[in-house]
Formats: structure tokens, C-alpha cells, sequence
């Protein structure tokens, strides 16, 4: 996607009539007993306002808590303002954020990140950590919101991919807010389930928020550079008597992967894949020794490569997050009893103990990079002194997930306390088998 803020906007008439009869959204729906929180995502100062600044003075009036959390400052803005530096244009619209949000709700908690603009997508494990952070321990009455994730500008994608995977992590709803499709699409662009809101009151409150934003709805100064960002043609998208959102429900994960065991017994064909089993056999071939004291396996499945770990260990100690995996892995290894299986999900059930082998096998992309960064840690910290790590992952995109195996292996050679010791790389898959470094 590529445009500039200087292209013809499409008319606002134009959306008002393909946007009619939308579903509306209806705010008991995420907060049914009028308590709770919204976290919302802002890329940078103004998209909180612009795409749904309504939204957080219709809550925070009926007492629902709101953060706001501002991935940058803003500050590439105006690249070639001759009036501000860039430092100074931060500091500037970090003001206009205060007084904009003050507008809307002044009891609104502001937490800025100060990531750098434009650069969200190279500071994304930054981003993922610090949104975790506000977000904390959440439950049912909490509410993400978050550009949408296809809205064009590579901060709004990246923030809005940031949320929804956090989203799906903890299994909460996620509002998605379009801005720039407004500027570039057209009516067939605009995703079905998309929801509107309704501004009633909060209308006004929005449109004196929008004027707070100075630096963008208005010249910095007459000096070419200094131009207003947001054309009167655009601010028009924002103007309207409702607001729009993606609503999603995304799953818990472990819900996800129940379904999934429920609908195939093996649904990645560990028992009947040439694939799989040339790539166990490959794997167990790399590692330095026949046999290992302890051994973590996070992520067992159904038990079929646990039961050829079970063979080369005295004690393993197995997880997985569906029960019923677990049961059909329980069958499978019923004979071995220096084997413990246990549900649970890393890197939070983090069994006791130190290990002198830990398997991470096609579980890293299933995580969000904030979470895979603990993994790699906690991995490390667990082993013995002579322990080692085996990698195994699938190298190609894996629909729904962020991540690829690629990058969970580069997360793990990266850790300052493991070496490579052995490696192999082919289209389909990759494994890395890490020791502990020797301390010089």
C-alpha cells in the first residue's frame, strides 16, 4: 500500500452512503456490567482522537477505565519543517495529546513510549513488551483497541498486529479503528464485519479533542514544510456522528487448540508423516550424547517424539496445552513412568528444576515475541552446566501467527549465554541444537 497524505481524499458523501446500515456497536456488549477498561493503542499523538476518540468519552462517562497507550511521538511528521526540530515537534504533540484527551476524559491515564516514528515495525518487541505491561493481568472486562491492522501506514499495521496479537494471547476482544482507509480506499475496501458507533454527545467533545492537535490540522507557520498534515477533506472522515471498528473475539489459545485435537487425533501427522519422522530422527541424531539426566519438553502434543525422548532420558517432564492431547499422550506413554506429563503453556508454567536437555519443537511461533524473548531466557537459566537446547521449527508463514521459525532460532542464538553446536537448514524446516557457553 503506498499514498500520501497529499492525494485526493475520497469524498466523505461517498462513505457516509456505503456506510449506512452498518451494524452498530453496542458498548454493553464488552462491558456488560458497566465496569472494566479499555487499552487503547494510539501509533501516534491524534490517531486516539481521530479514530476513536469517541469512543473514550462515551466510556470513561460511564465509568469505565481507559489507558491510552502513545507508541511515538510523532515527531517525523513534518520532516522538513524549518519551525521545529523533530525533538521539539515530540514534545509539542505529546502537549496536544494531554490537552486532547483531557477533551475527552480527563481521568484517562496517558502512557507514551516514545518508540521512534516510523520505525515501529524494527522496534516491535519493544512495542509488544510495553503494551503487556499496561495491559497487566487481565480479565473478561477488558478491552483492546488499536489501529486497524490494515490501514496502510506501517506504524498503524504494526501497532494494530502488536494488539492483536496480545489479544489473542490473553483471549480479549480487540477494536480495530480505520484511519487512513479512509484517505486511500474506497467502499470495497472496507472489511465486512466492520461495526459503527454511534457519537450522540460525545460528538462534540471529539471535534474540540481533534482541534487540540494542532501541529496537524493547522500550518506549523506559512514556510514551505510547515504545511497543515490533515486536509480539510480528511479531517471530514473524522467529523461524522459515529465512529468505526473490527470487532474481533479472538479465542484463547488453549480453546484453539482443544478444537483442534477434537477434530483430528493427529492433526499434524506426527504418527503417519515421512516428513515428521525423518525430521525426529534427525533431530535425535544431532544432539552430543545417547543420554540425558533430565529433559523438558514444552509443547508434547499428542507424545509421539516424547516417547523417543523417554528412551534416551531417566526423567522427562512434558507440557502441553490441550488436556486432550494430553490424554492421547498419556495412553501412548502409559508404560513409561519416569515420564511426567502436565498441562500448561510456556513461558508462564515453567516447570521446577534444572535440565540438561530442553526441546523447543514447533512451538516458538506460537507465541508473541515478548513472550518468545522469556522463553529463550528461561530456557537458558534452566539448564545444567553442560545442558543443551534442541530447535525444530517449520520455516514457512504459518496463517493466523506472527512469527516464523526463522526468527524463534534467531532469538535463541542470540541469547549471550548459548553457543551453537550443531546445525542444519533445508526449505521445509531448521534445527539448531545450543549448549551453554563457557565462561572465559
Amino acid at each position: 500500500m503506498t499514498f500520501s497524505h497529499l492525494d485526493k481524499s475520497v469524498p466523505e458523501a461517498e462513505w457516509i452512503s456505503a456506510l449506512e446500515g452498518r451494524r452498530r456497536l453496542d458498548p454493553e456488549l464488552l462491558w456488560p456490567d458497566g465496569t472494566g477498561r479499555l487499552v487503547l493503542l494510539a501509533a501516534h499523538p491524534d490517531d486516539e482522537t481521530l479514530g476513536a476518540g469517541g469512543l473514550i468519552a462515551i466510556l470513561a462517562a460511564r465509568g469505565i477505565a481507559v489507558d491510552v497507550v502513545v507508541a511515538t511521538a510523532g515527531e517525523a511528521s513534518h520532516p522538513d519543517s524549518p519551525t521545529f526540530t523533530p525533538k521539539e515537534l515530540a514534545g509539542v504533540r505529546r502537549d496536544e495529546l494531554r490537552a486532547a484527551v483531557t477533551e475527552l476524559a480527563p481521568e484517562v491515564a496517558v502512557h507514551f513510549l516514545d518508540l521512534p516514528d516510523g520505525g515501529l515495525a524494527r522496534h516491535r518487541a519493544e512495542l509488544d513488551a510495553a503494551l503487556a505491561g499496561v495491559v497487566g493481568p487481565a480479565d473478561e472486562h477488558t478491552v483492546l483497541a488499536a489501529p486497524w491492522r490494515t490501514d496502510g501506514h506501517t506504524d498503524h499495521d504494526t501497532a494494530g498486529r502488536a494488539a492483536a496479537a496480545l489479544a489473542r494471547t490473553l483471549g480479549l476482544p480487540l477494536l480495530e479503528y480505520p484511519i487512513w482507509l479512509w484517505h486511500w480506499g474506497r467502499p470495497a475496501d472496507v472489511p465486512e464485519d466492520l461495526v459503527v458507533l454511534p457519537l450522540e454527545e460525545a460528538a462534540d467533545a471529539k471535534i474540540r479533542a481533534m482541534a487540540e492537535h494542532v501541529t496537524q490540522v493547522r500550518p506549523l507557520s506559512p514556510a514551505p514544510g510547515d504545511e497543515a498534515l490533515l486536509s480539510p477533506e480528511v479531517l471530514a472522515h473524522f467529523e461524522r456522528s459515529f465512529e468505526s471498528f473490527v470487532l474481533t473475539r479472538p479465542r484463547p489459545p488453549r480453546e484453539v487448540f482443544e478444537d483442534l485435537y477434537r477434530t483430528s487425533a493427529d492433526p499434524w501427522q506426527f504418527e503417519s508423516s515421512f516428513y515428521e519422522q525423518r525430521k525426529r530422527a534427525l533431530s535425535l541424531a544431532m544432539l552430543p550424547r545417547p543420554h540425558f539426566a533430565s529433559v523438558f519438553e514444552p509443547g508434547c502434543s499428542i507424545g509421539v517424539f516424547t516417547l523417543e525422548l523417554a528412551g534416551r532420558a531417566d526423567a522427562v517432564t512434558a507440557t502441553d496445552i490441550s488436556e486432550r492431547a494430553l490424554d492421547m499422550a498419556r495412553q501412548r506413554l502409559a508404560g513409561s513412568g519416569h515420564v511426567r506429563l502436565e498441562q500448561g503453556a510456556v513461558p508462564q508454567d515453567w516447570p521446577a528444576g534444572r535440565f540438561d536437555l530442553v526441546v523447543v519443537s514447533e512451538i516458538g511461533y506460537f507465541l508473541q515475541r515478548s513472550e518468545l524473548l522469556e522463553l529463550a531466557a528461561r530456557t537458558e537459566v534452566s539448564l545444567t552446566d553442560d545442558g543443551v537446547v534442541l530447535l525444530c521449527h517449520w520455516r514457512h508463514p504459518n496463517v493466523g501467527w506472527e512469527l516464523t521459525g526463522d526468527q524463534v532460532h534467531d532469538v535463541f542464538r542470540a541469547q549471550n549465554g548459548l553457543r551453537v553446536i550443531a546445525e542444519h537448514s533445508e526449505a521445509d524446516f531448521r534445527i539448531d541444537v545450543l549448549a551453554k557457553a563457557v565462561a572465559s
